[in-house]
């Protein structure tokens, strides 16, 4: 299925949008002031090793230390090392020259990496490596043994480094690979240039900005056309292109339209759905999306489809239908960690077997890591999905204010007669010659309305006067006692 990539450029702001069958299946942002550090090689200073954890926290210039695990340390297996602890590697002050595994995610520092590796457009870079792998998705042994020769013997020198060969480089030519082989070996020879001047923490290298990445990254074959909004960029982006990868520089236009590109193919619209528990089904079905710290899950409904046969096979339709709409939610909302799948119940064997093939199926274009465990003995599908950035409702929302985070608040009854037991509190405690109460206005209404006899027998039981007023300004949660 053909797919184009749309790239939106503001001053502060890049998204992209990938489109496949006339709908939104990925979105991916980055802002400049929060931008993404997976790839960024740093200079970093060992702040504290925890011998008990197997691990340190590095200062790498980021508002929280990082954390690096004893199984991210590199050492030559090829050469018979063994793995030690790390009490034995690393100590406090130590400088360490580290890449970014994965972000900082909610409260979670960086993780890093003392194994280096450089991505080109064919080729990844390894510099303390020696060996050259192939990419899993060439899956031909004779192809692969023939790019592992065609490699070595490109390569400058013996003991360059080593490589992976990307699954884009099965089709490149000599002129390519050794482009990519000499770009990656001058970025490497900067990389250490700029560790003898620079003062830990520092940043060594910056992994390229997110267009140029999907360029680099997620544009294949299957690629039909990638259409940038801003002119500047475009001519950028060109540049980066012609030099670097040239096989692509023909599905790279410019939209120059009076309407928003992103409205042009309704990209704003799915944003705003993306970020809805509620999903809808054309069949009249629906999913909800819960996502909390620890897992997300996903509940299958009917809800209006009654099919056309039986129960059993309105349910297995709504199933089928659902399994799409899943593996779609999961990259555009870019929802990672465990997910919990919650089918409606299916009796029939073959019926579960059929939709978890096709949950499957529906999973395999997604360009993250994913594995699916099946359904449980609760009649769950269990599955995780890699989480290497924040989700598209962290990236774009906060906790609201008033619920902070709950997404219920609670009601103006439960509020009045919270209010009430802060008076009694508060009398006993405070000589005050009156109680003012400082409410939103629906609390304050019904504390005056329906709640009036019960205020005027806790005037009685405290001895004293006790005012509203109303403050529009207030949630519904909110309220103050004044002592007068």
């Amino acid at each position: 299925m053909s797919e184009s990539y749309l790239v939106n450029f503001t001053p502060q702001e890049t998204r992209v949008a990938l489109m496949s069958g006339g709908q939104v299946q990925e979105l991916h942002i980055e802002r400049e002031h929060s931008r993404g550090i997976v790839g960024n090689v740093y200079l970093g200073k060992v702040v504290r090793v925890l011998p008990g954890m197997q691990s340190a926290f590095i200062e790498i210039g980021l508002e929280r230390t990082a954390f690096l695990h004893v199984a991210d340390i590199w050492y030559d297996r090829h050469q018979g090392e063994v793995q030690r602890p790390i009490e034995r590697i690393l100590h406090e002050g130590q400088t360490v020259l580290v890449q970014a595994l994965k972000d900082p995610i909610g409260t979670k520092g960086a993780r890093l990496s003392t194994q280096l590796s450089i991505a080109g457009r064919l080729l990844v870079y390894l510099p303390q490596d020696h060996h050259i792998g192939i990419s899993q998705r060439i899956e031909d042994e004779a192809e692969r043994d023939r790019l592992r020769e065609r490699l070595i013997g490109l390569l400058p020198k013996e003991g360059c480094g080593g490589f992976i060969v990307r699954t884009q480089a099965s089709t490149a030519s000599d002129e390519e690979l050794a482009a990519d082989i000499a770009y990656l070996l001058k970025l490497w020879e900067e990389i250490q240039a700029g560790r003898l001047r620079a003062e830990a923490p520092a940043i060594l290298y910056r992994d390229l900005n997110l267009a140029e990445r999907v360029m680099r990254d997620l544009v294949s074959s299957e690629t039909e056309k990638v259409i940038v909004d801003s002119r500047e960029n475009y001519l950028k982006l060109a540049t980066f292109v012609s030099e670097y990868m040239p096989r692509v520089e023909h599905m790279l236009e410019h939209y120059s339209g009076e309407r928003p590109l992103f409205d042009m193919y309704g990209v704003e619209d799915e944003i705003q759905k993306a970020l809805s528990r509620r999903v809808e089904l054309k069949s009249g079905g629906y999913l909800i999306i819960d996502q909390t710290e620890a897992l997300t899950t996903i509940d299958v409904n009917t809800g209006g489809f009654v099919g056309a046969r039986t129960f059993d096979d309105t349910i297995f339709k709504t199933n089928l239908e659902a399994t799409q709409a899943i593996a779609r939610q999961l990259r555009l909302r870019n929802l990672g960690g465990i997910i919990l799948l919650d089918f409606i119940d299916m009796e029939n064997d073959e019926h579960r077997l059929t939709v978890l093939a096709e949950l499957t199926k529906a999973l395999a274009r997604d360009h993250t890591k994913v594995s699916v465990s099946g359904f449980t003995s609760l009649g769950l599908v269990e599955m995780t999905r890699k989480r290497t950035r924040e989700s598209l409702a962290h990236v774009l929302c906060e906790p609201c204010p008033t619920c902070g985070g709950r997404g219920e608040v609670k009601t103006a009854r439960t509020v009045a007669y919270e209010i009430m037991r802060e008076l009694v509190r508060e009398a006993r405690q405070f000589e005050a010659k009156e109680f003012r109460v400082l409410s939103s206005p629906v609390v304050v209404d019904l504390l005056l309305d329906e709640e009036a006899p019960t205020v005027a027998n806790l005037q009685s039981f405290i001895g004293k006067p006790i005012s509203f007023h109303p403050e529009v300004s207030y949630m519904q949660e909110q309220f103050d006692i004044v002592l007068l």
